[in-house]
C-alpha cells in the first residue's frame, strides 16, 4: 500500500497484524517499509530505547515513520502502552517467535496456540482498546451519495463495508452508483474506482454530463452536445474518477487493481447481473463468490465498496455477503421510488424516497408530499401528547399516518373524504404551536379540506401573525430585529426595500429580469449539488434556530463626536459636525447593488451544515456559523467590524457569526488591527464554496448595464425582481411558497455585503479620510474638503461602484 492509504487504514492493518500475523509492505516514493506483527521482530517487546508511538500519534506522522523505518530505524507501535506492531525496513525477517501468553498492560489478552496442530495464537481486545481506537481515529470521513435524504437514512458509505444497491431493471439502480461517484469525485475531489461490468466508459461519461448539466441523455448518446455541455465535459477532464470497463472484469481483478489506486476513497461496481452471461464474469452463479471478494476488498483497504445489482430477488440477495442493502422499489406514483435500508444483523434501519429523473440520468430527493407533511404535523395528536381534537378527527389522522408509514398512496387518497367529514365540525383549534403547524398542513393538504373546516377558515386572517408567534414560542428566541424595530428594513443594496409578499414567488411571464428562475437555474446547474430547502421538521432544531437578522452585521454607526438633530417625519436625522473638524463638506455616497455584488464570491456551504464544535482555527475550506468571542475594537473613528452584531452578545461576550465576518476578523488580526486571537467556541459548518451564486451575479450585472441607462419602469421592475429573489432565500412566514429555505445562505450574503461596505470605508479611513456615518450595507457619509468621494471608492453605475447622493455643508444645507 502507499503511505497515505496505509495511514488511513492504520488501525485495520495493525489489527490484521495482531490477529492474522499479516505483514503489509508500505511505500512512500523511494522508501519501503513493512508494517509487521511483533513476531517479525521479537526484540521489540523488550528492547529499551526503541522509538515507540501510540497509534493516534503514529497516524499523525505516519509518512515520517515510514521513512525512518525504511532507513533502518524500527518504529514500535503501541495501543495505549502495549506494543502491538512494528515498522521495519522492507526485507527484514526473523525466524524467532515471541511468546503469546498472559495479559498486556492495557488489558488485552493473548491466548496460546495449539502447537500440535500449528494453530496461530489469537489476540483478544478489551472494550477499552476498542473505545480508544474508535475515539482516536476521529470522525469517519466516508463517501456520500449527495442525496441528503438518502445520506441521512444510510449514514453515507462507511469505510470497510460492502453496500449493495438492489433494484429490478429499469428502476435506476445504476444511477445511485453514479450519484455516489459524482459526489465523491466531482464535489469532494476524492479518487473513485468505477468498475463497469455493464455500461462502457462512453455511457458513464454521457450520464455524468447529463446529470451535471440537465441535458437530455438520449440526445447526448447521439453525440449532440450544447456549448454549455461541452464546457462541463472539459471541466471534468481532471476529475479523479478512474473507469475500468475492460473485458473479463472479475471481482478478483478489481481487488488486485484497487490497492494500486493512490488515495482511493470509493469503489463502485456497476453491476452484478442476476442472469448468467458467459461474457460477464460478474453474473449468475458466480455472484456469491464475487460479493465475498468485494467485501474482503472493502475490509482490507478500509474503503467503501458500492455494488449495483440488477435484481431485487430476496432469495438471491440472501446469499450475498452484504453489510448494507439498499432496495429500490417503485411506488404508485411515477415520481417516487422508495429506498429501504437494511443492515446485516439489524434488519431495516431506515428508508428514503427519491425522485427518478431518468431523462437526465440522475435521482433527486423526492419533494415531501403534502400527506407526509400532514402526517408529521399530526403526530402530537395521534400520539396523545396533545389534546383538543374530536375523536373522529384524531382517528382519521392516525389512519393517515399509518397509510403514509406504509407507503400506501392509494390508502392516502381514499382517506380524503374521511378527513373532510371529521374536520367539518371542528370550529376551533387549540392555541398552541402544534395546532398552528397542523392547521398549515391541513390547509395545504387538500383545498376541499380547507373549505370544509370552519376552524381553518376562521384562522386564515391571522395565519401570518400566528406563524411569527409560533416561531418565537418554539425556538425561545426573540423575533427577528426587523419585527421589533421601527427602523426600515435593509434595502438590498439600496434597491428595493419592501419585504416579499405572498405571490411574489410567482414570476410574471415576460418580466425584464426573471431573477428567481435564474437563481433556481444556478442550483440546478451547480456541480456542488446544493440543498436549497431545509425540511420543515428540521427547521426548529440546531443549527437553523441560530440564524437571526442581526447576523448581517450591518454597520449602523455615527461618529462618536457627531451629534444629530431631529428632522420632520420621514427624513433621516441631520448630522451636526463640530467646528474642530475644520472646513469642508459632507459627502453622502451610495454603493450600487451591494447584495447582488456580494453574490460574485460569497463563501457558504451548498450542502447541509454539520456540527463541528469548537475549532482551533477556521480554514478557508469551511463555511457556516461560528460562535465566537467578540473581540474588542479600539478604533473610535470606525464602527466595530461586526456592526450591530457586536452589540448583541450573550453574557459571556459571545455571538454567532457567519463566514464573511470570520474571514474579516482573521484579516484584521493578521494586520494588527485586532490584538485578540479568534476563539471559536462552537460551529456548524460544511465544505466552503464561493461560486454558487456567481452565475446569478453575472446575469444581474449584465442586465443592470443594459437597463440602468434606460431607467423608468423596466429598471424599477429589474430592481424589484432582484430584491425578491434574494429575499426568498429565507422567506418569512408560511404563506410565502419559496423554492428556497436557507437562512445561512441569506445571512452569509448580507454579511458579505456588510463586510465589503465596511472594508472599503476602512481603507478610506486608513488613507486619511474622515468617516462620519456608515449605514446599512450601502450608504456612507464622509467629511471631505470638496464634497467628492474618497479616492478609495470608484464612482460609476456598476455593481460595487458608488454614486454621490448628497453634498451638504456641515450645518446641513445641500449643494
Amino acid at each position: 500500500m502507499n503511505a497515505t492509504a496505509a495511514r488511513n487504514a492504520l488501525y485495520a492493518l495493525v489489527k490484521s497484524a495482531e490477529e492474522e500475523g499479516r505483514t503489509t509492505q508500505i511505500h512512500k516514493r523511494q522508501d519501503h517499509a513493512l508494517l509487521a506483527p511483533l513476531d517479525r521482530f521479537p526484540a521489540a517487546r523488550k528492547l529499551e530505547g526503541l522509538a515507540s508511538h501510540s497509534l493516534s500519534a503514529a497516524q499523525g506522522r505516519f509518512g515520517e515513520l515510514v521513512t525512518l523505518a525504511a532507513r533502518g530505524h524500527p518504529q514500535l507501535l503501541l495501543r495505549n502502552t502495549t506494543p502491538v506492531a512494528v515498522l521495519l525496513p522492507a526485507g527484514t525477517a526473523s525466524s524467532d517467535r515471541a511468546a503469546h501468553t498472559g495479559a498486556g498492560r492495557a488489558g488485552s489478552v493473548s491466548i496460546q496456540g495449539d502447537a500440535d496442530h500449528g494453530s496461530a495464537p489469537r489476540r483478544l481486545a478489551t472494550l477499552g482498546d476498542t473505545i480508544g481506537a474508535v475515539l482516536t481515529s476521529g470522525q469517519v470521513d466516508g463517501a456520500m451519495f449527495g442525496l441528503p435524504c438518502l445520506d441521512a437514512a444510510t449514514g453515507g458509505l462507511q469505510p470497510g463495508r460492502l453496500m449493495l444497491v438492489a433494484a429490478a431493471p429499469n428502476v435506476g439502480g445504476s444511477l445511485l452508483g453514479l450519484a455516489a461517484a459524482r459526489q465523491t469525485a466531482l464535489v469532494d475531489d476524492r479518487r473513485v474506482l468505477y468498475a463497469a461490468s455493464g455500461p462502457n466508459r462512453a455511457d458513464i461519461m454521457r450520464r455524468i454530463v447529463s446529470a451535471e448539466t440537465g441535458g437530455d441523455y438520449p440526445r447526448l448518446k447521439q453525440g449532440r452536445l450544447t456549448e454549455h455541455e461541452l464546457q462541463v465535459a472539459q471541466r471534468l477532464v481532471q476529475a479523479p474518477l478512474l473507469i475500468d470497463d475492460g473485458s473479463d472484469l472479475t471481482a478478483e481483478a478489481i481487488a488486485k487493481t484497487a490497492p494500486y489506486v493512490e488515495d482511493l476513497a470509493l469503489v463502485v461496481v456497476d453491476r452484478l447481473q442476476a442472469a448468467p452471461n458467459a461474457r460477464l464474469p460478474l453474473s449468475g452463479d458466480g455472484l456469491p463468490v464475487a460479493s465475498q471478494a468485494l467485501a474482503s476488498l472493502a475490509r482490507t483497504l478500509q474503503v467503501p465498496v458500492l455494488a449495483i445489482m440488477d435484481s431485487d430477488d430476496p432469495a438471491l440477495l440472501a446469499v450475498l455477503d452484504t453489510d448494507v442493502l439498499l432496495t429500490l422499489t417503485p411506488t404508485t406514483s411515477p415520481s417516487r421510488v422508495k429506498v429501504t435500508v437494511t443492515e446485516r444483523d439489524l434488519g431495516t434501519i431506515g428508508s428514503a424516497y427519491l425522485q427518478p429523473d431518468l431523462l437526465h440520468a440522475r435521482f433527486t430527493d423526492a419533494p415531501e408530499s403534502r400527506a407526509v407533511e400532514l402526517a408529521t404535523a399530526a403526530l402530537p395528536y395521534t400520539s396523545g401528547a396533545q389534546q383538543g381534537l374530536p375523536a373522529d378527527a384524531t382517528h382519521a389522522l392516525a389512519a393517515l399516518r399509518t397509510a403514509v408509514s406504509n407507503g400506501d398512496d392509494t390508502a392516502v387518497d381514499n382517506l380524503g373524504p374521511s378527513l373532510i367529514q371529521a374536520f367539518g365540525s371542528v370550529t376551533r383549534l387549540p392555541d398552541t404551536v402544534e395546532s398552528r403547524r397542523l392547521a398549515d398542513a391541513l390547509r395545504s393538504h387538500d383545498p376541499a379540506l380547507h373549505a370544509a373546516c370552519p376552524a381553518l377558515r376562521t384562522a386564515d386572517t391571522g395565519a401570518t401573525a400566528a406563524g411569527t408567534t409560533a416561531q418565537q414560542a418554539h425556538t425561545g428566541q426573540p423575533a427577528p430585529l426587523s419585527a421589533q424595530s421601527t427602523e426600515q428594513p435593509p434595502t438590498d443594496g439600496g434597491e428595493d426595500g419592501t419585504w416579499v409578499q405572498p405571490g411574489d414567488e410567482e414570476e410574471p411571464a415576460g418580466t425584464v429580469f426573471p431573477a428567481l428562475n435564474i437563481l433556481k437555474d444556478c442550483m440546478g446547474r451547480s456541480t456542488y449539488h446544493p440543498v436549497p430547502v431545509i425540511r420543515k421538521e428540521e427547521r426548529d432544531g440546531a443549527p437553523w434556530t441560530i440564524f437571526r437578522e442581526v447576523m448581517d452585521g450591518e454597520p449602523r454607526w455615527v461618529h462618536p463626536d457627531i451629534t444629530t438633530e431631529k428632522t420632520r417625519a420621514g427624513k433621516r436625522d441631520r448630522l451636526v459636525v463640530p467646528e474642530e473638524f475644520g472646513s469642508g463638506l459632507l459627502c453622502t455616497i451610495d454603493r450600487n447593488g451591494s447584495y447582488p455584488s456580494a453574490c460574485s464570491a460569497v463563501p457558504l456551504a451548498p450542502n447541509k451544515l454539520l456540527h463541528t464544535g469548537p475549532l482551533d482555527e477556521v480554514g478557508k475550506d469551511r463555511a457556516g456559523a461560528f460562535l465566537i468571542t467578540v473581540p474588542a475594537w479600539n478604533h473610535p473613528n470606525m464602527p466595530h467590524p461586526l456592526g450591530r452584531l457586536a452589540e448583541r452578545i450573550d453574557t459571556q461576550g459571545r455571538a454567532w457569526v457567519t463566514t464573511p465576518h470570520v474571514r474579516l476578523l482573521q484579516k484584521l488580526i493578521k494586520n494588527g488591527f485586532i490584538t485578540e486571537p479568534l476563539i471559536v467556541h462552537d460551529s456548524w459548518t460544511g465544505k466552503a464554496n464561493e461560486s454558487l451564486f456567481k452565475p446569478f451575479y453575472e446575469k444581474a450585472r449584465q442586465a443592470r448595464a443594459e437597463l440602468v441607462q434606460a431607467g423608468g419602469e423596466p429598471y424599477t421592475e429589474y430592481k424589484r425582481r432582484l430584491s425578491i429573489a434574494l429575499r426568498l432565500l429565507w422567506p418569512k412566514g408560511e404563506t410565502v411558497n419559496s423554492p428556497f429555505w436557507r437562512p445561512d445562505w441569506r445571512m452569509a450574503l448580507v454579511a458579505e455585503a456588510s463586510v465589503r461596505h465596511w472594508s472599503v470605508a476602512h481603507r478610506a479611513v486608513q488613507a486619511g479620510h474622515v468617516l462620519i456615518a456608515l449605514r446599512n450595507v450601502d450608504e456612507a457619509v464622509f467629511h471631505t474638503p470638496d464634497g467628492n468621494a474618497p479616492d478609495t471608492y470608484k464612482v460609476g453605475t456598476g455593481f460595487g461602484e458608488v454614486k454621490v447622493k448628497v453634498k451638504t455643508t456641515p450645518s446641513g444645507s445641500e449643494r
